[in-house]
């Protein structure tokens, strides 16, 4: 009877390894820094203050084990809105907020330091690039009916 328990063992043993075997592909897959979410339709009516411009935002995210410095890396919109990222690094497990409007640059939350919207309300595109201009990441939404897209 040792037997069969020994087989049951290799062969749950066997099953765990090729288990093992598939999570780095799928982590992989969720390791990546991304354009997270895009919160396109500021709350309220579009006053064009400061408050409203600032309630338009992307987040971008980094779900690597490693810090990415991201200093000239561009954040873009359809219309070709660019903002260029100052010298900045976005560190492993972390977000930030890149708001349309002006404020202080902070470790979780950056600003365009615009006096006007960038996001259309109805559909656009965010395009990620590195340095190099290469696209990184994109996401796009086409919807009236929420305020925001995850990506």
């Amino acid at each position: 009877m040792l037997m069969p328990r020994v087989s049951h063992v290799a062969a749950v043993a066997t099953i765990t390894a090729a288990t093992a075997l598939l999570l780095p592909g799928q982590a992989d897959a969720a390791a990546t820094l991304r354009v997270a979410k895009i919160w396109y339709d500021s709350p309220g009516s579009d006053t064009g203050t400061n408050t409203s411009l600032n309630g338009e935002w992307v987040q971008i995210t980094n779900g690597t084990r490693a810090a990415v410095p991201l200093k000239g890396w561009t954040l873009t919109d359809g219309s070709r809105h660019t903002y260029t990222f100052p010298t900045f690094t976005l560190g492993a497990g972390k977000t930030v907020t890149i708001k349309t409007g002006k404020g202080t640059n902070t470790t979780t939350t950056l600003h365009q330091q615009r006096a006007a919207y960038v996001w259309n309300n109805d559909k656009d595109t965010a395009t990620l690039r590195r340095a190099n201009n290469t696209t990184h990441h994109t996401c796009s939404y086409n919807s009236t009916r929420h305020d925001y897209k995850t990506c």
